[in-house]
C-alpha cells in the first residue's frame, strides 16, 4: 500500500522517524487541496491549490501506527488519492482552518519563508 505525506512526516522533518520502514517512491503535487499551518504540523483540506507531497510504499504495521498518530480524536481522516505511483492514502484535516494560516506555496518546507 502507499501513503502521501505533506508535512512533518516528510524527509528530514520532525516526525519522519515514523517513515523509517517506508520506501520513498517519489515527489508529487496533489491538486485541489490547500495546506494550512497548524503550528507544529500542517493540515490539508479540499480547496483550489496544489500541495507538495512525497509518496511512499508502506506496510500494514506502519499504516496502523500512522492511523494512531493522525486519526486519534478525529483530527484527520484517511482518503484514497490517485498518484502516478498508484492510489495512495492521504490524511485530510477534519477541523475548521479559519484561524490557521494558509501556506500559499503548498509546500510545508517553505512555510517559514511565507511569514
Amino acid at each position: 500500500m502507499r501513503i502521501i505525506v505533506y508535512g512533518s512526516l516528510r524527509r528530514k522533518q520532525g516526525n519522519s522517524h515514523w517513515m523509517t520502514n517506508a520506501q520513498w517512491l517519489g515527489d508529487y503535487q496533489v491538486e485541489g487541496y490547500d495546506l494550512y499551518n497548524l503550528g507544529l504540523y500542517p493540515g490539508i483540506v479540499a480547496g483550489e491549490g496544489r500541495v507538495c507531497c512525497e509518496v511512499y510504499r508502506i506496510d500494514a504495521t506502519t499504516l496502523g501506527e500512522l492511523d494512531a498518530l493522525r486519526t486519534r480524536g478525529g483530527e484527520y481522516k484517511r482518503q484514497l488519492i490517485s498518484t502516478p505511483y498508484g492510489t495512495a492514502w492521504m490524511y485530510i484535516y477534519q477541523r475548521p482552518v479559519v484561524r490557521s494560516q494558509q501556506i500559499i506555496s503548498g509546500d510545508w518546507l517553505k512555510k517559514d519563508s511565507e511569514n
